[in-house]
C-alpha cells in the first residue's frame, strides 16, 4: 500500500455583494468571498491538498481562473468532485482530510457537521473522515480585520 500526504492553503478577500460559501454550504453573512469561482476557501484548500498528495500540481493548474471559461462562478463542489476523479486516475483514494478555517465572523463551529456531511457526499467518503476546525486570529492581520478568510487542509490518500 502506498500512502501520501498533501497540504493545501487558500485565501480570498471578503467583499459586499457576494454570497459566502464555506465547505460547500452557504452562510448568511453580509460579505462574501471574491474569486473566479464561488471562492470557497475550504474546498479550494482541500483540492490543493489532494492534488499535492497525488503530485498533480494545484487547483489553478487544473481549473484555471481565465475570464469567461467554464470555471467562472462555478460551484466549488464540482471542482472538488473533479479533483477526486483526477487523483483516482492515479489509483488514489482519500483516507482522511484535516482542515482549519480562519475567520473572525461568521461563527463557523455550529455548521461544521453540515459541512462534513456535504463534503463527504461530494468526495464519496465517510463524514468521520473529515475533520474541520474553525479559529480566529484574535483580531490580528487581514483575517482579524475581516478583510478575508483563509483555510488550511491536509489530506492523506492511499493506493493499494
Amino acid at each position: 500500500m502506498k500512502i501520501r500526504t498533501g497540504m493545501g492553503y487558500d485565501v480570498h478577500q471578503l467583499v459586499p455583494g457576494r454570497d459566502l460559501w464555506l465547505g460547500g454550504i452557504k452562510f448568511d453573512h453580509n460579505l462574501g468571498l471574491l474569486g473566479h469561482s464561488d471562492a470557497d476557501v475550504l474546498i479550494h484548500a482541500i483540492c490543493d491538498a489532494l492534488l499535492g498528495a497525488a503530485n498533480m500540481r494545484d487547483i489553478g493548474y487544473h481549473f484555471p481562473p481565465t475570464k469567461g471559461n467554464e470555471y467562472e462562478d462555478i460551484d466549488s463542489k464540482i471542482l472538488l468532485h473533479r479533483t477526486v476523479e483526477l487523483i483516482a486516475t492515479k489509483g488514489y483514494t482519500i483516507s482522511n482530510i484535516d482542515a482549519t478555517i480562519c475567520a473572525e465572523r461568521p461563527k463557523i463551529n455550529p455548521r461544521i457537521p453540515e459541512m462534513q456531511s456535504t463534503l463527504a457526499s461530494v468526495m464519496g467518503i465517510d463524514p468521520d473522515d473529515i475533520s474541520i476546525k474553525a479559529t480566529t486570529t484574535e483580531k490580528l492581520g487581514f483575517t482579524g480585520r475581516e478583510e478575508g478568510i483563509s483555510a488550511y487542509a491536509v489530506a492523506l490518500i492511499q493506493r493499494d
